[in-house]
């Protein structure tokens, strides 16, 4: 049976697969959003073992302890890996026992069984009211928030040559030989050039901003695989007609009412965004071509955070509640 939500009051909620990066990271949001009453944490691989027996850093919550199985509430988050969400919704009945669901993997990205596509910054309108969402994927964000100004200006017209570096943390937890320590440690190796996944929504958000008049350019994508836990840091460059100040102005404009995306002509780093919701832009003109830097942190703004900004813009909350975190820095 489902529950009404008022948008003023607590909400209790649920995380399925919070025993991987992405489900413990949004249990660490949830437990202190100031909207949220309960927190469901399921795992049937860890059902009955107490948290901190998996999140070392959950200590202080001793008593708390992984449920199998979901009980009814207002809001359900889907963490499970990729190609489970579908299994997922049916073994938990999660449309029949939540009102709104937000799902972290990249089953419903492209749409189906009722899904909006969760980039806040460019799908505000649509997203008000809905009740199933697609969270985007972590590079899909990085590299959409970094050209979505110029796409909507219909500027997008020549190849984009895009090279991103990603965090172990972006592979999961399941143990694999590339995010080893031993392997990754002072190492970097590309994957997936040209193909990854993530370009089905990249393509489709920019397209849709560039609007049929205007047909996207090749995105030439090179992932790598960076020597650190967290964080993505993109490097972007095409053709552009604009000055740099032009092109300020555009982002600016753009990224006006974004709580958290800032674009600037100074150097960047990726310390300045991890373990926040945070996104740095950077812009320089170098003759006719367009620089772009983009970082931001995987887990957080690239998964986990962005998924309670789509709560908090749903629930009609302040965009950043819950979302108000410092960085590491140092």
């Amino acid at each position: 049976m489902k529950t009404n939500i008022d948008i003023a009051a607590r909400v209790n909620t649920a995380v399925i697969g919070a025993a991987g990066y992405a489900g413990g990271e949004l249990l660490r949001l949830l437990f202190e959003h100031p909207r949220v009453d309960q927190v469901q944490c399921i795992s049937q691989s860890q059902a009955g073992k107490k948290l901190n027996s998996v999140h070392d850093d959950m200590f202080m919550y001793p008593d708390r302890l992984f449920d199998a199985e979901l009980s009814p509430c207002d809001i359900v988050f889907l963490c499970g890996d990729h190609g489970q969400s579908q299994n997922l919704i049916y073994t938990h009945q999660v449309f029949q026992k939540a009102d709104k669901v937000i799902d972290l993997s990249h089953d419903f990205r492209a749409g189906g069984q009722g899904f909006t596509y969760g980039l806040c910054e460019v799908y505000q309108e649509q997203l008000l009211g809905c009740s199933r969402i697609a969270n985007p994927g972590c590079f899909a964000t990085t590299i959409q928030l970094a050209l979505a100004p110029l796409a909507q200006q219909g500027l997008l017209k020549n190849t984009v040559h895009i090279t991103a570096l990603t965090g172990s943390t972006g592979a999961g937890q399941k143990l694999q030989k590339t995010s080893h320590f031993s392997q990754r440690s002072q190492n970097l190796s590309t994957y997936k050039v040209f193909e990854h996944q993530h370009l089905d929504e990249i393509e489709r958000t920019l397209g849709y901003l560039q609007g049929a008049a205007n047909p996207m350019p090749p995105l030439l994508f090179v992932p790598l695989r960076g020597p650190f836990t967290r964080g993505i840091l993109a490097s972007l460059y095409t053709d552009c007609d604009l000055s740099e100040d032009e092109v300020l102005n555009l982002y600016q404009r753009y990224y006006a009412d974004a709580a958290f995306v800032h674009a600037g002509q100074e150097e960047i780093n990726l310390k300045s965004v991890v373990n926040t919701n945070q996104v740095r832009i950077q812009l320089q003109k170098h003759e006719g071509i367009l620089h772009l830097v983009c970082c931001l942190d995987n887990l957080l703004k690239g998964a986990s955070g962005q998924a309670v900004q789509n709560m908090n813009l749903i629930m009609n909350w302040p965009i950043d509640s819950g979302l108000r975190l410092k960085p590491i820095a140092y």
